[in-house]
């Protein structure tokens, strides 16, 4: 009763983390019936190209003692273990591309329905499996009702299909026996065409039938009550105050270093109060000049009023600032490009240190 109640409060679609999570934890639509196709499909294959060329040659093998069997000894163990020892590697080498087809096939019709995953889950002991009265649930459940009714029906479908192909050939079977022997295999090998593939065809059917319910089945198992969606967007809401917070916090600790670099700054280029870009550039250290801060409106009068306290000289050059700005990271030297503009500007402030801020407008 407490499970019906549960469903029947269940009235909301899955969101697509519900559905995610179920897929993680290898909850996901299965149809049988996409197997059963697929090994089908793989037995035609191998009547139709394996076991015609490799019939004959496992015919050839077994002749080599259905002909002479007085020529076989059998007095010791070691004869019967020589003489089966060529029967199984002649039915060996018949049988396993075969084996090998219906495996592929099989792993084919897994993965076309759902990409393969590893969930240890699935794999792990669960007592609950083995219980009597939850396997009573599911095989008299709506669901086991569901699965006897479909098997019931391929049987009755497959049933019908092999009746009236068999009885298409009535005459083609009472009439075998008065034509040659030899003839008999390639007829054998026809009417089993003929009845794997109408079977296919109408497996085909089912398999298709029965992919679309258990995917609508799936979503339905996966429906969620209100409070359980009330609940997820909290959740997912909190999570993503908490990674703004994160955020911030990163920015927030990635400002302050930056700002606590600008005193070692030789100039800062603004313009006038919208950017600010601050670089170290000292002849005897070598290389390029460096950014150590840049910033936009309130970072940018910051790094000026740093600039200002710690007596850094101040170039208003809008397009340069602008430039720098996009164009250089924090802790990076300037690109070439930017040479001939900053050489420029630390030629002007060798040039007048005494009257500083420098104002240049362009």
């Amino acid at each position: 009763m407490s499970d019906e109640r549960d469903s029947e409060s269940k009235t909301e679609e899955a969101t697509e983390k519900k559905l995610h999570d179920a897929i993680e934890h290898g909850d996901v639509p299965v149809s049988r019936e996409m197997s059963i196709l697929a090994s089908l499909a793989a037995i035609l294959i191998a009547f139709v190209f394996v076991v015609p060329p490799r019939a004959e040659a496992f015919v050839s093998a077994l002749m080599l003692f259905l002909d002479d069997p007085a020529g076989w000894r059998l007095e010791r163990s070691n004869d019967v273990l020589a003489l089966a020892e060529i029967v199984g590697l002649a039915a060996m080498e018949f049988i396993a591309p075969i084996v090998i087809l219906l495996m592929i096939a099989g792993v084919v019709a897994s993965a076309a329905q759902n990409p393969p995953r590893f969930v240890p889950d699935r794999i792990m002991p669960d007592l609950a499996r083995i219980s009597p009265g939850a396997g009573f649930a599911r095989v008299f459940g709506l669901r086991g009702l569901t699965e006897f009714f479909k098997s019931l029906l391929k049987v009755v479908a497959v049933g019908a299909i092999v009746t009236m192909i068999l009885g298409n050939r009535r005459v083609l079977l009472e009439t075998s026996m008065f034509n040659d022997v030899a003839d008999l295999p390639q007829r054998a090998m026809g009417l089993c065409l003929d009845v794997v593939a109408a079977v296919l065809v109408a497996t085909l059917v089912v398999a298709s039938a029965d992919l679309a319910w258990a995917r609508i089945h799936w979503r339905r198992d996966q429906r969620m009550s209100r409070q359980e969606v009330k609940e997820e967007l909290r959740q997912t809401e909190g999570d993503r105050l908490m990674k703004a917070r994160l955020r911030s916090l990163r920015l927030d600790r990635s400002r302050k270093r930056m700002l606590a670099a600008v005193p070692r700054a030789t100039m800062v280029i603004a313009n006038p109060t919208h950017y600010a870009v601050a670089m170290r550039y000292v002849r005897a250290e070598g290389g390029a000049p460096i950014v150590l801060a840049k910033g936009v409106d309130l970072i940018a009068l910051k790094i000026r009023e740093i600039a200002e306290q710690n007596e850094i000289p101040v170039v208003e050059d809008r397009p340069l600032a602008r430039a720098l700005y996009d164009a250089v990271q924090v802790d990076s030297a300037i690109p070439s490009e930017f040479y001939r503009a900053v050489a420029e500007i630390v030629h002007l402030i060798q040039e007048k240190r005494s009257s500083w801020p420098i104002v240049r407008n362009r």
